[in-house]
């Protein structure tokens, strides 16, 4: 079997943490700003944990990282 291919656009937006979750950036963030408020601005900078379905959709693009 070759070697399954790390899916670079993925690798670029999802980082695994050292017990294994995955680690996402909000949308939302580049364009329209005027309208949110700025609390929401502020936590929308933050990173977030990703929701277990969606990890097991994720996992098989960033297997060796």
């Amino acid at each position: 079997m070759p070697k399954m291919k790390t899916h670079r656009g993925a690798a670029k937006r999802f980082k695994k943490t050292g017990t294994g979750r995955v680690v996402r950036h909000h949308a939302f963030t580049s364009h329209i700003l005027e309208k949110k408020s700025s609390k929401r601005k502020r936590q929308l900078r933050k990173s977030t944990i990703m929701s277990a379905s969606d990890v097991k959709r994720i996992a098989n693009m960033i297997a060796y990282m």
